[in-house]
């Protein structure tokens, strides 16, 4: 049975009590920290400076999506900062190869981020460079949105690709995850769920974190 892994977004967290709203997730597998620069997406976040604070203070490994212009330059200091796993988005780097290489070498796990509308059957072939493939479900650059459900034949398609090559690549999604929409996303073939709203929008977000898994394990279980 595949491996479920909830990474709670801290979007939709208070910026200003930061170390607070990590001690409020501590069931999750990992920190998702959104960065944004106010190019590639329409949002401005947070930049390397406060992600190494966040970095030094959190219990929890940090998952990084880089949601900016020129990853090339910039993404491999989030490496170097000590992040598990570092995203970038295909669309905006012009050597993904290469820079995936370099995420590893500087001992971070090299994701690669697709928004909704972009193919994934071209970078199939760079599987062997990765170890995660993040499908958007909604549009990157702001938490809040509905899931997209036209996401999921491309997940499904990911899904068995990644299965047909026998590589531990993980399939990440990332937008409008909930209880409900867990499931199909799920059924699709995606193990590593993004949620920000669903989580930091819940009274009790660590019982929230155990919904979700349970939601994604009960799909994983009737396979």
């Amino acid at each position: 049975m595949a491996t479920c892994c909830i990474n709670p977004s801290i979007l939709s967290a208070d910026f200003v009590n930061l170390e607070a709203e990590l001690a409020r997730i501590g069931s999750a597998d990992a920190v998702h920290v959104d960065v944004m620069d106010n190019h590639f997406v329409p949002n401005l976040t947070i930049g390397l400076p406060v992600v190494q604070r966040i970095q030094e203070i959190s219990a929890l490994p940090l998952d990084a999506h880089l949601m900016i212009a020129d990853p090339d330059r910039w993404a491999p200091g989030y490496a170097e900062a000590g992040l598990a796993s570092v995203t970038f988005h295909v669309e905006a780097s012009t050597a993904p190869v290469r820079l995936a290489r370099e995420l590893r070498d500087r001992g971070a796990k090299a994701g690669m981020a697709l928004k909704p509308a972009t193919a994934v059957e071209p970078y199939l072939d760079l599987l062997p460079e990765m170890d995660m493939l993040l499908i958007m479900t909604v549009e990157p650059g702001f938490g809040g949105q509905s899931f997209l459900d036209v996401t999921l034949p491309k997940i499904r398609r990911a899904a068995e690709a990644v299965a047909g090559s026998g590589l531990p690549v993980a399939i990440q999604v990332d937008g409008g995850i909930t209880e409900e929409t867990i499931l199909r996303a799920a059924d699709a073939g995606a193990n590593v769920f993004v949620a920000g709203s669903a989580v930091y929008g819940a009274g009790d977000p660590d019982a929230a974190i155990s919904s979700l898994r349970e939601a994604a394990t009960r799909v994983f279980a009737q396979r």
